[in-house]
């Protein structure tokens, strides 16, 4: 096993890419999928994801085969082993191995077991006693430095990076030259009527969330508008437990015309949800990136000023489609920054950085959108 450095592959190689349980993950990956076919058109691309992001990995156009690394099933890593030998012995053996996921354990485990003839990403050497080698070259060391984010980064990087995003990392690690920030993602329409307005509230971080009197503010100026509002997300008992929800979602729904849709769609049915609205206005969180993907004017409602600095790694994170803008926090604080955005909560009383966003601010964005502006005049 070798550091990947942008070596041949021959014309048929077998890739296999390790993703994420979370959906932005997926998402901004699809940039790195495509450019992988595009240099290599008659690749076998195997894809080992997540059940959470299995819907998107099953319709993707660049993936032949796919399979999840997370299951609850006592039995997990034994099916996995099982499943990945055989089609070790179906396909041969893995020519590149690309781990996305290259912080966490068990897609460590799993790259080093594929035995791949090269790696990019995190992974342990073959006896798996200890982490392999990050490589000497810059797009294999920046892998140990803990500040993708920050400006400082770009900077030491300058010569082979244009921007700190996620998805160019991903592109510049595997040697692939494409349109880094050209996200793209499959949808399915869903069996129901899509609202005017779709809105995400919630995120597995606290420190992201923005006030729930703020985005009554805003339901109320659209429905005063007659323009109907949907929030969509997780079922409610997985909003509440996983996601920050507390009361707050039950609340709008109780004092506001809110159509209620969360957990009514799949991942493709949530895309095309995304599709077929006028506006979608997220915290930051996987239906923001959603949005983005399928080229909705969506808003990404953000605890960052003007610099980038604030609650979310928005330089890392936040997708360059010229259909997504971002709210603008007049409160600047560093403190996630410097925390390399660990905390849950935040770290500064009153949680300024979003609760400085004021309401107005979304409501102003709204507006102008060319899908709602007329009617939004006309009241």
């Amino acid at each position: 096993m070798q550091r990947y450095a942008g070596e041949s592959l021959g014309d048929s190689p077998r890739i296999v890419v390790l993703g994420s349980c979370k959906v932005g993950n997926f998402v901004v990956s699809t940039p790195l999928l495509r450019g992988l076919k595009e240099r290599w058109p008659d690749a076998t691309m195997d894809f080992i994801g997540s059940a959470v992001t299995a819907d998107f990995e099953s319709n993707c156009p660049w993936i032949d085969w796919r399979c999840s690394w997370d299951s609850r099933e006592a039995s997990a890593g034994l099916d996995l082993l099982q499943t990945l030998e055989q089609r070790q012995n179906q396909c041969g053996p893995v020519s590149l191995a690309i781990n996305l996921d290259g912080f966490n354990p068990v897609t460590q485990v799993v790259a080093s077991w594929l035995r791949p003839l090269f790696i990019a990403g995190g992974t342990l050497t073959n006896d798996l006693r200890r982490t392999f080698p990050w490589g000497d070259l810059p797009q294999q060391r920046f892998l140990e430095e803990p500040d993708w984010d920050s400006p400082a980064f770009l900077k030491r990087h300058s010569s082979w990076l244009s921007t700190n995003s996620i998805s160019e990392l991903f592109c510049r690690l595997a040697w692939i030259d494409t349109d880094v920030h050209a996200i793209a993602l499959s949808s399915t329409a869903p069996n129901f009527s899509v609202p005017d307005v779709l809105i995400h509230c919630t995120t597995a971080r606290a420190a992201k969330v923005w006030p729930f009197a703020h985005w009554r503010s805003v339901i109320d100026a659209c429905n005063h508008r007659d323009l109907s509002v949907g929030l969509v997300g997780s079922p409610p008992k997985a909003q509440q437990e996983a996601y920050n929800a507390g009361d707050g979602e039950d609340w709008l729904l109780q004092t506001t015309a809110l159509i209620d849709l969360r957990g009514q769609t799949t991942l493709m049915e949530l895309a095309g949800a995304c599709r077929q609205t006028a506006a979608v206005v997220s915290v930051d969180a996987g239906p923001m990136h959603i949005a983005a993907a399928v080229g909705t004017p969506t808003l990404a409602l953000v605890g960052n000023d003007a610099d980038g600095t604030g609650a979310s790694p928005i330089r890392l994170w936040l997708p360059r489609t010229r259909n997504l803008s971002r709210t603008v926090s007049p409160h600047s604080c560093d403190r996630c920054a410097s925390n390399r955005f660990r905390n849950d909560g935040c770290l500064v009383e009153g949680h300024p950085c979003m609760s400085d966003v004021l309401p107005e601010q979304v409501i102003d964005w709204l507006s102008a959108v060319p899908g709602l502006q007329e009617r939004w005049y006309a009241h």
